[in-house]
Order: C-alpha cells, then sequence, then structure tokens
C-alpha cells in the first residue's frame, strides 16, 4: 500500500520551473549623459513604437564602465520612453551594486551576439578538420518551422532556426526567427531574422510591403524603406550595421 499523500489543492505543485529562449533586444550605452539619451531614445521610438512600447530590454555598459554613470536616471529616462529594464550587462562594481539596489538584474559580461558570431567564425574550421561531424547543421535543419498558411494580424510566430511563409504575412503580424527568414507572399508584417545576434542571416520575400524588417537588432521601419524595392522581390542582409536590401 502507497504511503504517499494524497494530492489536494493545498499540496499540488503551483508552478514549475523551466529553461526557456526570451528574445530581449540589449540597449549599449555609449555616453554617460543621460538628456542626451533620452532625447535619442524618444527619437528612435517615435519611428517604430509598436516595436519598442512595452518592450522589456537589457542595459548594456561595456562601453561606459569606467564612467560616473547615474543609472537611476537612466532606468528612468528608459522607462519614461515606454520601455521596461529587466537588467544590465557588464558595468562597473559601483554600477552593478546599483542596479541591484534598483532591483535589476546583472548578466553575465559575454553576451549572445559574441557567443553567436565566435560560433560562426568557429564553424569552417571544425568542418575542414573532420566534415564527418557536423551535428550543428543537422539541428539547424530540424529547427526549420515552414508554414503554409496566411500569419494574420495579430499574430506572432518564433523559430529557433529558419523560418519558411508559404504565403503572406499581414500588417500587424509578426514573425521572428533565429536564422534566415523566407515569405514566398507578401511581407506586410514585421519580420525579424537573427533576433539572438546572428549577423548573417538574411531575409528573402517575394513581394516587400513590409511594417519592420530586423537583422540581429538593426532595423529598418517602412518609412525608410526606399520605394525602388518596395512590392518586389527581394533579399535582406546585413553590412556594417546597415541593412542592404536588393532586388532578386
Amino acid at each position: 500500500m502507497s504511503t504517499e499523500p494524497p494530492l489536494t489543492p493545498s499540496n499540488a505543485p503551483a508552478f514549475e520551473l523551466k529553461s526557456g529562449v526570451v528574445t530581449v533586444p540589449a540597449l549599449n550605452i555609449f555616453i554617460a549623459d543621460i538628456n542626451i539619451i533620452a532625447q535619442q531614445l524618444r527619437d528612435k521610438i517615435q519611428l517604430a513604437p509598436e516595436f519598442f512600447t512595452n518592450s522589456a530590454i537589457l542595459i548594456d555598459l561595456h562601453a561606459i564602465q569606467d564612467e560616473d554613470l547615474n543609472l537611476a536616471l537612466l532606468v528612468d529616462a528608459i522607462r519614461n520612453a515606454g520601455m521596461h529594464p529587466i537588467g544590465i550587462r557588464g558595468g562597473s562594481s559601483a554600477q552593478q551594486l546599483m542596479a541591484k539596489e534598483l532591483m535589476l538584474s546583472v548578466m553575465a559580461s559575454h553576451n549572445n551576439a559574441t557567443e553567436t558570431k565566435a560560433v560562426t567564425q568557429a564553424e569552417p574550421a571544425v568542418a575542414k578538420e573532420d566534415v564527418s561531424t557536423a551535428p550543428a547543421a543537422a539541428s539547424t535543419n530540424i529547427e526549420t518551422i515552414t508554414i503554409e498558411h496566411p500569419i494574420r494580424s495579430g499574430q506572432r510566430v518564433y523559430a529557433k532556426g529558419d523560418l519558411v511563409v508559404l504565403a503572406q504575412v499581414s500588417a500587424g503580424a509578426e514573425i521572428m526567427a533565429e536564422g534566415n527568414i523566407h515569405v514566398y507572399g507578401s511581407l506586410r508584417g514585421r519580420a525579424l531574422a537573427g533576433v539572438l545576434g546572428n549577423e548573417n542571416v538574411r531575409i528573402f520575400c517575394s513581394d516587400l510591403q513590409a511594417e519592420l524588417i530586423s537583422i540581429a537588432g538593426n532595423y529598418r521601419v517602412s518609412e525608410d524603406i526606399d520605394d525602388s524595392v518596395r512590392a518586389t522581390p527581394v533579399q535582406i542582409h546585413l553590412s556594417k550595421q546597415a541593412l542592404i536590401i536588393k532586388n532578386i
């Protein structure tokens, strides 16, 4: 006979802890002047308010860890702009202590973009030494998601590898992928490739009418897309932190 007590509403598991992947944009700070940061932040968010408003964000302090920064004012400026700071990355001991006092997390100093870039650069050497050991490539193929139906306004799709959409992506919809994005229909919503920082991915689409396109956090909104590539088949890639859009 079992000696375990029966589960009741009072002792039944109330939650479980599981690992997961959440994409959070990083705000890289280059100067300590809060007024300038706040103004430029407002200007940036006005370009794509739906993309940034209510978004969690990580503050990267690597570039100014030797400067006197009022982190509390910076956090206020970010919140006033409509985003929610969740933690810092890098920074001096004093800045990290201040972050803890502000109830912000202190992340490890290495970022996903750096790690992804390092892995990408190391892949050719591994392949040259032993072509038979290519589990990473097989894994990428497994994670590719193919969607055959239209993605409607309000829907969001996330792929850990490549994302292939065989129909249109409506305005107000959002598709995100850690790898490449292919849309074999009209792309009218938002498309974000390389969301974990992979700068070598691309976006392909048969009919570019997007509200926003982004690769590794570098984005361009509809108003910034040249008329010569609108409503045409294009490929989009990143070069020197700038999005390059070319007709196919």
